[in-house]
């Protein structure tokens, strides 16, 4: 599977990444899954693991909490957004359900884990786990008011004498949910989906200590995923090393809508000090930038303006749909290795309207005429001017009727 921004397959909609290399020096992504326009997540996990952060691989249905396994009975409740970490040989998955229960599954191998229908004493969603180097293993969960507590060694239980609230609060630290735990350099990382300045729980802030529990002081904002669709709500992350990069791992909403979420990744840096620095969202993720003369698929779009959104169009495709006038779709980055002469796209339209390609100068360099009654995919050819060789970004600005679904875009490529 290739695949850059979004890392998740096309028609596959895994959202809430949490982010762990293993013993065996792979990355593996876990998350929870949507499946439809009206509510959060599924009843079971895969697993997204890189081959080189462009080309992924996926394992389905790793955990399901309504499948029979091993003669368990299994509950019929949505498991939202999950953790896990290996210990001595074994792995171990938590989850949180739709009741607000928590509970731990356990494995043999990073992909496939046996519920034991353990429940953990807490109350609250989004489960996250950390090791510090003195081997002692910290739980941590919450929803507008974090809290944390140190595991038992059996990974399975809790020490309920050392749980600790209010970690990081709404108030103090904007955080809203999505608990996450790295250390670095004697730091100790809150990383949380938060509150952004419009009162939205797109960004993905951090909070650092000198321990484990607190207290914690607000550091920044790390990503917002803000205009990645017309109605996205939250956010839900996780920080990870590999191979000698860190990187962020967050996801974006599609359908225009608040579900349907798809796990994206971006390289973060560290300043001296130890803060990190925002970083944008990009179409090229953790790898290079897009080549701009192979066909790129419209729905890496990491940016949307107007009522256009990323819709599921077949079983492993997705187009940009529900274009209207003067919408806009942004990718991040497309390398230019030579100037191109032409660009063509493929559209299906019914009611017509034109596409006006733009870069970083913001000079009109193409418009593509696209004709009415076109409701089956044709590509279009337009002569293109003034792009440079180098790294740009590329705006589409479409324009039309008003109040009318001008087109659906499926991809592009320069020539």
């Amino acid at each position: 599977m290739f695949a850059q921004n979004p890392i998740s397959p096309f028609g596959v909609y895994i959202a809430d990444p949490s982010a762990r290399v293993m013993p065996d020096g792979k990355l593996y992504i876990y998350g929870s899954k949507d499946e439809n326009r009206k509510d959060y997540c599924s009843k079971g996990y895969h697993v997204l693991s890189p081959f080189d952060l462009k080309h992924w691989n996926i394992k389905k249905k790793v955990f399901s909490s309504c499948k029979p396994n091993d003669n368990i009975n299994y509950s019929d409740a949505v498991l939202y957004a999950p953790d896990c970490i290996e210990r001595n040989g074994k792995y171990f998955l938590y989850y949180c359900m739709s009741d607000n229960s928590e509970g731990v599954a356990s494995g043999d191998k990073p992909d496939k884990f046996y519920k034991d229908g353990l429940k953990l004493p807490v109350d609250g969603i989004d489960p996250a786990v950390f090791i510090d180097d003195d081997g002692q293993a910290y739980y941590y969960w919450g929803q507008f008011s974090a809290c944390g507590a140190k595991l038992n060694n059996d990974m399975r239980s809790i020490d309920t004498t050392t749980i600790k609230r209010g970690l990081v609060t709404e108030e103090e630290h904007r955080f809203h949910e999505g608990s996450w735990m790295f250390k670095r350099n004697g730091i100790y990382y809150y990383v949380y989906a938060a509150l952004n300045k419009r009162g939205e729980a797109t960004a993905i802030d951090y909070s650092t200590s000198h321990f484990p529990l607190g207290p914690f002081t607000y550091g920044g904002t790390i990503i917002d995923n803000f205009g990645c669709d017309p109605c996205v709500w939250n956010n839900h992350g996780s920080v990870a090393e590999y191979n000698g990069q860190w990187y962020i791992f967050y996801h974006r909403a599609t359908h225009g809508c608040q579900f349907m979420r798809k796990a994206c990744v971006e390289k973060i840096y560290f300043r001296e000090d130890g803060s990190i620095p925002q970083v944008e969202m990009t179409s090229q993720g953790a790898t290079n930038p897009l080549d701009a003369f192979h066909p790129i698929e419209a729905a890496r779009a990491c940016n949307l303006t107007g009522k256009v959104g990323i819709v599921r169009s077949g079983i492993d495709r997705e187009e940009l749909a529900k274009i209207e006038h003067y919408d806009r779709a942004i990718y991040k980055y497309l390398n230019f290795k030579r100037i191109p002469t032409s660009i063509q796209v493929k559209v299906a339209s019914q009611a017509g309207g034109k596409i006006l390609v733009l870069t970083d100068s913001h000079v009109v360099h193409a418009i593509i005429d696209i004709p009415e009654g076109n409701n089956e995919y044709r590509e279009f050819t337009a002569e293109v001017s003034g792009i440079k060789v180098g790294i740009s970004q590329l705006k589409f600005r479409f324009e039309g009727a008003e109040d009318k679904d001008l087109m659906r875009l499926d991809s592009f490529y320069f020539r």
